[in-house]
């Protein structure tokens, strides 16, 4: 019998317990709150369509409008001029950059300029008696051969007879050997073409100049071209003479330049066309990078928005009676950061700045920027 209750009572204490159990469960149960709806701000703007300046982006290094590459036609000492044949030393108009030794060829110069006044010298008495209306021009161009200066040019010859026999006496051989000899001479000695500077020098005073053999650049350090490539969409919409704001790296200083030359000629690798741009200023220098802004044309009936905001199957976000929607556009031209559209509905409300996980038939509230 004892064994009877203490099994009842065992049982009833398990029941008890799994009783228990379940009523402090079902006291923990909680009900869990409905998450509140949150409507996202959206910044806006509206359409208004407008004429939109497309501006071509380009940019290049600067290099002097002109320039000479000095190279040496004959062979000498260089010899040290009035001033140190360096980098950076300017030169005016006319004045010698290099003068290289031409003292054995300078006489033998001489030496034929001598032959010429002699073999002229011999036909004077023949002229006298066979030609006599001719032998005083002859004699006057004896009278002004200077052998210190330059071979002036043979008197007329206006007959047969006088150009046969001066022929004949070899003096018109002789005189365009001389003339030949001098344009050499001349060549030992280079000036400047223009105010300018020598940007590179390569040979220093004292060395031996060889026929052919690159000495330096030249340039005129007041007027420089920029080079840049274009698209060839726009190549038949920029026109020469045309201004164009040029700016540093940096941003810290803007030029104005003008559309100097286009190229005729479309880069097949690339599809593009070079054009020129020309400069002045004074703070200047070969070899800068500028970028340029080229003002192709105007696109009528167009909105210009960041590129962000234009997504991948060419279409926007809309905001109608704070819903987000989508609609159509046709881009019809990207920059680095900003697309112009057109199609897009006057009075239409768009989204001005990206929101993140945006969804058409999204609920939002709607941010009216205050006008600038």
């Amino acid at each position: 019998m004892r064994k009877i209750i203490l099994t009842i009572l065992g049982i009833l204490i398990m029941v008890a317990s799994v009783y228990g159990a379940m009523m402090i469960v079902k006291s923990k149960k909680q009900t869990r709150p409905r998450p509140e709806k949150v409507m996202k701000t959206v910044f806006v703007d509206t359409v208004k369509n407008s004429s939109i300046a497309i501006m071509v982006p380009a940019n290049g290094n600067l290099v002097a409008k002109r320039r000479v590459e000095l190279y040496s036609e004959v062979q000498g000492v260089f010899r040290k001029g009035s001033e140190l044949f360096k980098a950076g030393q300017r030169y005016r108009r006319g004045e010698a950059i290099i003068k290289i030794d031409a003292s054995e060829y300078y006489a033998s110069v001489q030496s034929a300029k001598s032959e010429l006044y002699n073999l002229i010298t011999s036909i004077m008495p023949d002229l006298r008696l066979d030609y006599p209306e001719v032998y005083g021009k002859w004699e006057n161009y004896l009278n002004g051969f200077d052998l210190e200066k330059s071979t002036p040019e043979l008197p007329a010859m206006v007959s047969d007879k006088e150009k046969y026999f001066i022929s004949g006496r070899g003096i018109l051989t002789s005189f365009y050997n001389v003339r030949n000899m001098e344009q050499r001479l001349s060549k030992y000695s280079i000036r400047a073409p223009f105010n300018g500077i020598l940007t590179e020098a390569l040979v220093t005073e004292g060395t031996l100049i060889r026929s052919g053999q690159k000495l330096g650049e030249y340039i005129d350090p007041d007027v420089y071209e920029l080079e840049v490539a274009i698209s060839k969409a726009f190549s038949d919409l920029l026109k020469i003479g045309e201004k164009v704001t040029l700016s540093n790296l940096d941003k810290s200083k803007a030029y104005t330049g003008k559309v100097s030359r286009i190229n005729g000629k479309v880069d097949q690798t690339s599809q593009t066309i070079t054009a020129f741009i020309e400069v002045t200023d004074a703070d200047l220098k070969e070899g800068m990078y500028l970028e340029a802004n080229l003002n192709a044309k105007e696109e009528v009936d167009a909105i210009e928005i960041d590129r962000g905001l234009l997504l991948a199957n060419d279409e926007i976000f809309v905001v109608r009676d704070s819903v987000l929607d989508l609609i159509g556009v046709r881009p019809v031209y990207f920059s680095d950061k900003k697309v112009v559209l057109k199609e897009v509905p006057e009075g239409t409300t768009i989204v001005s700045k990206p929101v993140v996980g945006a969804y058409a038939g999204m609920l939002v509230k709607v941010y009216k920027q205050p006008l600038n």
